[in-house]
């Protein structure tokens, strides 16, 4: 899902092919939705290595990626219950406002003297530590609130919903690749305000 700053209007895109394919479509979903030589890439996403690779190669010195703060926010509720078990909400909330204030040294510093044994199968605080030590180029939160950007992924995870949930999750129903793939096709293309000249093309092409 792509759009522009002020727009309320996003442009989708979909597919169960490759993470190349997944690359090359969300370059082309963002073009759809106004991307040019000069324009500057706002990326929101979970901080997975494919998607920031993908980002990298299809956006470049254009694009500034960011890690989704309500997903950081998870590793820091589970280091929380370590760190300080009685007061784990109170913890939490300092270090997402540290994280706000781009104070991510602070926030990673607060977890060093509690990191878990190296080896040990349960371990929330070094999970968040290595998460955010990982990314320390992904958490520029102050600098996308200053430019009124999202800092969070809820546009997308929304669109999942209805454009993809709501048909392809049906209770019961089961799918074959390829006609899941056409599906998308068609859900994306209803979202994207195309589906009239769609079938018009479709017309056309079997006459």
């Amino acid at each position: 899902m792509a759009r522009e700053k002020e727009s309320v209007t996003p442009c989708y895109g979909a597919t169960l092919g490759s993470v190349g394919i997944a690359g090359a479509l969300w370059r082309e979903v963002a073009e759809s939705a106004g991307l040019g030589a000069d324009t500057k890439v706002h990326g929101v996403g979970d901080g997975a290595e494919w998607i920031t690779t993908q980002f990298k190669e299809q956006f470049g010195e254009q694009g500034q990626y960011l890690v989704d703060f309500w997903h950081v926010s998870e590793y820091l509720a589970a280091a929380a219950t370590v760190i300080q078990p009685e007061k784990a909400k109170e913890w939490r909330h300092c270090q997402q406002g540290r994280l706000l204030e781009n104070n991510s040294s602070k926030v990673i510093h607060s977890m060093t003297e509690h990191l878990e044994p190296e080896g040990q199968k349960e371990a929330p605080v070094r999970d968040a530590h290595r998460y955010l030590s990982n990314r320390l180029d992904q958490l520029d939160y102050a600098g996308a609130r200053a430019k009124k950007l999202p800092i969070g992924s809820g546009e997308i995870e929304s669109s999942h919903r209805h454009v993809i949930q709501e048909r392809l999750k049906l209770a019961g129903c089961w799918w074959r690749e390829t006609n899941a793939e056409a599906m998308l096709g068609l859900r994306v293309a209803r979202s994207n305000n195309l589906w009239d000249s769609y079938w018009k093309d479709l017309a056309i092409a079997q006459n």
